[in-house]
């Protein structure tokens, strides 16, 4: 953390990194952004958050593909945060996990 950031500014970001996560466009983005956020976002180093913010910038067709191994991932974007978060996806993710757990009626 740098001099001029406070630990105020870093929760204020991931807050806002977290609702972006959940509100992108596309229910399985969101699935997949927003089900790690829950789970990591607290623990993310600032540089770690930065990342993560990018990868918000990230069309949602082009991140899908990324995940889903339809297209491979651009080496700028290949980075320890997102192979962290294809490896939560491909576990199903707190949000699938805990659904498919749900007794049916």
């Amino acid at each position: 953390m740098n001099a001029t950031t406070t630990e105020h500014d870093i929760a204020a970001r991931r807050r806002r990194a977290r609702f972006r996560s959940w509100h992108r466009g596309m229910r399985e983005a969101d699935l997949i952004l927003g089900g790690f956020a829950d789970l990591h976002m607290g623990t993310l180093s600032e540089a770690e958050l930065d990342a993560f913010e990018a990868l918000l910038d990230i069309p949602d067709a082009d991140l899908l593909r990324w995940v889903t191994g339809e297209a491979q991932v651009p080496a700028e974007e290949d980075t320890a945060l997102f192979r962290r978060i294809v490896a939560h996806a491909r576990r199903g993710g707190n949000e699938l996990t805990c659904r498919s757990s749900i007794p049916s009626a």
